[in-house]
């Protein structure tokens, strides 16, 4: 495997996301396969939208890795994965490398308004 990107909170490699101190209580990562992934979509950061949602769900279908930086991120990453009525939401320290990865992968989709 070889690694595209990566910071303290996801690595991005050709064949994976690892998403860094996902599972509830201890921390350990989370791999999801690149061809488990539906689709991403990009928001800004809102009171309702996760910004506040340091670890954990709100909405019972989106789960956020640990982030005690989020409220300070410019985007919030949700991933869609196949199969499967559990989402990710996640931040990065580098939002617009980010972007540009998926969208070489085809995995950045448009974002609804809400």
């Amino acid at each position: 495997m070889n690694t595209i990107y990566k910071d303290k909170l996801i690595e991005v490699t050709d064949q994976e996301v690892v998403f860094h101190r996902y599972y509830f209580p201890f921390g350990g990562d989370k791999h999801v396969p690149l061809s488990h992934i539906e689709s991403i979509q990009v928001r800004e950061p809102s009171l309702f939208g996760g910004s506040w949602r340091i670890w954990g769900t709100g909405d019972f279908r989106t789960w956020c890795p640990f982030d005690g930086g989020r409220p300070g991120r410019d985007k919030i990453f949700l991933a869609t994965l196949r199969n499967s009525f559990r989402r990710i939401g996640f931040t990065v320290e580098d939002s617009q490398k980010v972007i540009s990865i998926f969208r070489e992968q085809g995995l950045l989709h448009s974002t609804p308004s809400a």
